[in-house]
């Protein structure tokens, strides 16, 4: 039998990530205390894309980045054959809804970074499902869909960044001070995950403080509500697993159970 997987939020980080051995490890020892998935479902903030789509099965990884050591567009992640899941996904759709089959596409950096750290023996299959709206109500019954896969061992991750605000950084190191902005947003969206009040959460956009500075465009963090949809409760609070900033960005990241 297998055992139900909890669902998970998490900050993904640029490819340095994977020499910050602070943060790292956070990752790492968080995989290591859950259950071992049959298989990894991801919904990367990278991947904007309706209707759903799917990842390709060993297609090579997305450098979706610019700027970087050119060791980071020579990294590899080659997962087991996902193609059953994909196929597991696409039934749980509604009807009527297409999904597409991407020929091509294989996992961006919000999928492969972080899951490089979580798994480094890349021997899980990882199928990656593009963002298809950014309402999160819409995303909640999205994530409440792709429940009952939590009951097959598959662990879903959505992917994002709990504060994004790129263009309103001031300096680029990973412990540079995080600008007001995100400490408030990030205060905001604790608490209210605390409580789990998914409806404070859905409307960030008048009630969060830091906006629009802490979220510009908002795909970095409404991959939150596919996780939270995926709880067994949308409303039960989580469990804070990280916490902290890099790069002045808020690290926070969340397990549902």
């Amino acid at each position: 039998m297998n055992t139900r997987m909890p669902a998970l939020y998490i900050g993904h980080g640029a490819p340095p990530l994977l020499d910050d051995p602070l943060w790292s490890g956070q990752l790492a020892t968080w995989a290591q205390d859950l259950p071992r998935p049959t298989a990894v479902l991801i919904v990367s903030a990278h991947w904007e894309s309706a209707p759903v789509s799917l990842s390709a099965s060993a297609a090579p990884l997305v450098y979706d980045f610019g700027g970087f050591a050119p060791r980071y567009y020579r990294m590899t992640y080659a997962t087991p054959d996902a193609t059953a899941l994909a196929q597991r996904v696409a039934a749980m759709m509604p009807d009527g809804e297409p999904v597409h089959q991407h020929a091509s596409r294989g996992l961006d950096h919000g999928a492969w970074v972080p899951l490089k750290i979580m798994y480094p023996d890349a021997d899980i299959p990882v199928l990656q499902m593009s963002l298809p709206t950014q309402d999160p109500y819409k995303l909640l019954r999205l994530g409440e869909r792709l429940r009952p896969l939590r009951d097959e061992g598959v662990l879903i991750i959505g992917s994002g960044f709990l504060t994004h605000g790129l263009p309103f950084l001031t300096e680029f190191r990973i412990e540079a001070k995080a600008p007001g902005w995100s400490t408030e947003f990030d205060a905001w969206a604790a608490d209210a995950l605390a409580r789990g009040d998914v409806d404070e959460l859905a409307a960030y956009r008048s009630k969060a403080p830091g906006m629009p500075y802490a979220h510009p465009t908002v795909e970095h963090y409404t991959p939150l509500f596919i996780t939270l949809g995926a709880a067994t409760a949308a409303d039960t609070p989580g469990d804070q697993k990280v916490d902290g900033f890099w790069m002045g960005l808020s690290k926070r990241s969340l397990q549902v159970a």
